[in-house]
């Protein structure tokens, strides 16, 4: 019998269990009164041999690798403690330095809770017993490794809470008094502590916690209101949700009344409303703030919190999100419904999936709708598992959807970017939803080969399948109680005619919210078996519906452009359509392959885009008519000819306005604000003010391209300098143009001698200029003007 993703005419019978638990963020007794179905506790799941079960391994191996006492460098030097060991490199050696710490906490945690894992445990309860040194030498419940620079010299971090505390209150949207996100690394320690206490349940960490988080309260508490908002404009992570957690553990009011104070108005305050202003906003700055007025919700009850964590929710992964489920580009959000134009190769960070899974499962919580773990899927399927390498547990940052990108990897000891850092936890709970339960029905949300074996539910069972690459699911009976039970299986959204049996026998089961649903008593050995079809689809882009990515089942395909250690010399692919555009592509032998002929007569490979993780893909095409074709042909060739030429002389680029292309480029400035305009993030400067940043340089003559609106003129003056000597003076005269422009400005000889970079001096002498983008090139023809993209 078949069956719709919602009319499943095949039927299994079911057991279930009632339970609570929490994966990713502690839910504690009687402090959910939101909930209506809970995770089983991973402790019970057990995942079997399959590339989940190996993204584990290898992420259990990279946590065992890192050392916590070189994690905790800065933290000893804070407590004036001699460090036994030297700090790693990278995010770690700069400000920002102590959130892989907290990260990795909660990684271990999340482990141990799975497995029992003794050699993990053992290296956690090191790292808590440290960190409770450090914090008793400082003997105020301060526990922290950033810095700051102050007048050219790096100090300790701690003199930026000490600041705040007394009202001094300095930001520019990406610091803090001139740290580098300090609250974010604060909850990320917070969190870490949180995790191992509730899921490694190791005893030391409740003291450091609470103490941790009493220090920070007496700096925010005497804040008024006002001063509050300043403060929330640094990225602050998921602050509110940490304190939250810490009342539902504690009950202590307290603790509450601070998770309350860390609203920040600006953005939580219309996703309340239910308006979309997420346009420009810094994606991941804003996604933990939702997830904790998400558990504040399930602590306080206060529908407003509700709505907003749903509308934004649904804004982000109907309208601001990719093919992959991710979302962002250059970590931002653009407009919505707008992404055909920022297809690039700085798509979808990372942290973003991360933190969007952890929201899902609250909302999932709250209503056991099979939609929400379609999204779920989909984005541990095609962007958790593309992110991280498998032979080495190494992950990547952006996942590059524009045709012939490539991922780029951390490395072990010398990156610990944020994505490294949420990708320890991604990886360490691959066996956290796979099954939920309410007080009547076990929930079958993820197909992950898994044994669950609950001894308080008398319930024991198997689930082998070899999704994602075959549609196909058995759950098979080993212990079962005597009574009548249900088991819900979730019928996916991309399968079409759906089948089930048990014990070999075709069964009618109940639909229920987008799950077969079967109550029975249970028998040992009985076999439910779900058959999910897989069919192959075109997704447009919302804005654009010529622009076009393939999905077969549940996976993202994308067309191999080649091996990665090459550079991609080709044009960007597209195709000739005159029908369905799932038509151009033709199955092949082998699992989720498909060939395709390209507009310009190339045959095209398409498999699945998670597992081409040393290749240059497509996943985004253009498409046009046979018609279309003919008349767009050769200004298609030769604007794919111009965007290369364009990347193969760009040697850095900066985008302003934007908070890790600016520490990348050791931007400064005197009072310039960050400004979003025309669907882009940039600075704007003012007379008399100026900025400072360094681009690297080859050898040679070369061309700084910076990139204006190109309204921007009249009574607009500004002069450049390079390495102190003067480049130009730009006073442009009107007409505006309504679009971005390019300005190059040739650079003469060959830079000092040996050095790869270039000091960029920007001084506005009379009028305002916003100035989006600057980039070095070797010296060629100029590019052009850019669009609007």
């Amino acid at each position: 019998m078949q069956a719709t993703r919602r009319e499943l005419l095949a039927g299994a019978s079911a057991l279930v269990l009632p339970g609570s638990a929490r994966a990713t963020t502690p839910a504690l007794s009687g402090s959910n009164r939101a909930g209506k179905v809970a995770a089983v506790p991973a402790r019970y799941v057990r995942l079997k041999p399959s590339r989940f079960a190996d993204a584990f391994a290898a992420n259990r191996r990279y946590l065992l690798a890192l050392d916590p006492e070189r994690l905790l460098h800065n933290f000893y030097v804070s407590a004036t403690l001699p460090a036994p060991k030297p700090a790693y490199t990278g995010w770690e050696a700069q400000g920002i330095a102590g959130h892989s710490l907290g990260h990795w906490l909660s990684a271990c945690a999340l482990v141990v809770a799975n497995t029992g894992d003794r050699d993990v445990a053992a290296t956690l309860d090191h790292a808590l017993a440290e960190m409770a040194r450090i914090q008793a030498a400082h003997g105020d419940g301060y526990l922290g490794g950033t810095t700051v620079d102050r007048d050219g010299t790096t100090i300790d971090g701690k003199i930026v809470f000490e600041e705040v505390r007394r009202g001094d209150i300095r930001t520019g949207g990406f610091d803090l008094n001139g740290g580098w996100v300090p609250l974010y690394t604060w909850h990320k320690v917070h969190a870490g502590l949180l995790d191992a206490h509730v899921l490694a349940a190791n005893p030391r960490a409740l003291p450091i916690m609470l103490a941790l988080a009493g220090y920070l309260a007496g700096v925010l508490e005497p804040l008024t209101d006002a001063q509050m908002q300043q403060v929330l404009r640094a990225e602050h992570g998921g602050l509110n949700e940490s304190y939250a957690e810490t009342y539902a553990l504690t009950g202590d009011t307290r603790w509450l009344r601070m998770a309350e104070k860390i609203r920040h108005k600006a953005v939580l305050d219309p996703l309340t409303a239910e308006h979309d202003r997420l346009e420009g906003l810094h994606a991941n700055t804003q996604i933990p703030k939702v997830i904790g007025l998400a558990r504040l919700y399930e602590l306080t009850g206060d529908p407003g919190k509700a709505t907003a964590g749903r509308f934004f929710h649904d804004r982000v992964t109907h309208h601001h999100s990719y093919v992959i489920g991710g979302n962002s580009e250059r970590e931002h959000f653009g407009a919505p419904d707008a992404l055909s134009k920022r297809v690039t190769e700085a798509t979808c960070e990372a942290c973003n999936s991360y933190n969007m899974l952890k929201l899902t499962r609250h909302l999932y919580a709250w209503q056991p709708d099979a939609h929400w773990f379609d999204y779920y899927e989909r984005v541990q399927l095609n962007h958790i598992l593309a992110h991280q390498r498998p032979d080495t547990g190494q992950f990547v940052y952006f996942m590059p959807l524009s045709a012939g990108a490539r991922r780029s990897y951390s490395t072990a000891e010398e990156s610990f970017w944020c994505c490294v850092g949420s990708g320890m936890e991604s990886h360490a709970k691959h066996a956290d939803s796979i099954f939920w339960s309410d007080a009547d029905t076990l929930y079958v949300n993820l197909y992950i080969p898994s044994a669950l074996d609950w001894p308080d539910r008398m319930l024991a069972c198997d689930l082998d399948t070899a999704m994602p690459m075959e549609g196909a699911a058995t759950l098979t009976v080993r212990r079962a109680p005597r009574s009548s039970q249900a088991i819900a299986l979730r019928i996916p959204e991309w399968s079409v005619g759906a089948t089930l049996t048990l014990n070999g026998q075709p069964l009618q089961p109940t639909l229920r919210n987008g799950y077969a649903v079967i109550d029975r008593t249970w028998t040992p050995g009985d076999r439910l078996r779900l058959a999910m079809p897989m069919r192959l689809r075109a997704e447009p882009t919302p804005d654009d519906p010529r622009m076009i990515a393939f999905t077969h089942g549940p996976l993202v395909l994308a067309a191999d452009l080649g091996p990665a250690s090459q550079p991609f010399d080709g044009l960007g692919p597209a195709l000739v359509v005159d029908g369905l555009a799932s038509a151009a592509l033709h199955p092949q032998a082998g699992e989720h392959r498909f060939t395709a002929r390209s507009s310009l007569g190339d045959m095209l490979e398409f498999t699945p885009f998670f597992a081409q993780y040393d290749r240059r893909t497509a996943v985004y095409l253009p498409t046009f008519t046979t018609a279309g074709w003919a008349a767009a042909k050769d200004g298609y060739v030769r604007a794919q000819a111009e965007r290369q030429s364009l990347a193969r002389r760009t040697v850095d680029i900066a985008y302003l306005g934007e908070m890790q292309p600016e520490r990348d480029h050791g931007f400064s400035a005197t009072r310039s604000e960050t400004v979003q305009l025309h669907g882009r993030s940039a600075r704007k400067l003012r007379a008399g003010q100026t900025m400072s940043l360094t681009l690297r340089r080859r050898p040679g003559p070369a061309v700084l391209q910076v990139v204006y609106w190109g309204g921007d003129v009249d009574n607009r003056e500004i002069a450049i300098r390079v390495d102190g000597t003067p480049l130009a003076v730009d006073a442009r005269k009107g007409p505006g143009e309504d679009r971005f422009v390019v300005v190059d400005y040739p650079i003469a000889g060959t830079g000092e001698q040996g050095k790869g970079t270039t000091k960029i001096d920007f001084s506005v002498r009379r009028g305002d200029v916003d100035i989006y983008e600057v980039r070095m090139l070797s010296a060629g023809a100029a590019a052009g003007a850019l669009s609007t993209a």
